[in-house]
């Protein structure tokens, strides 16, 4: 078994450790970019926000995973050749 899958996530491709969720998956690629942080999407307002209870129910975890929205970060697999989107091609640091 592999050590480590690649995937799409906002259009950069990453390996990440095998057997993690998205979320976990978009941390490990956010802390190359950001630093810290995980941003999955945006509030109605426009705010930022990122997964927060890790079991599904706060859905603020939410992204777009091979051009299906609303798909829940935290409680989803990695697979190899996913494509996730988040909310940082909105306007969020880079």
């Amino acid at each position: 078994m592999a050590e480590h899958i690649e995937l799409d996530i906002d259009g950069r491709r990453v390996a990440v450790p095998t057997g993690v969720t998205v979320a976990a998956a978009i941390a490990h690629a956010m802390v190359d970019t950001l630093g810290s942080g995980v941003i999955t999407r945006r509030s109605v307002s426009g705010a930022l926000r990122g997964p927060l209870c890790g079991m599904g129910v706060c859905q603020e975890c939410r992204v777009t995973i091979n051009g299906r929205a609303h798909r829940l970060a935290c409680q989803t697999p990695i697979a190899a050749g996913m494509r996730i989107e988040t909310a940082t091609d909105c306007g969020a640091p880079t």
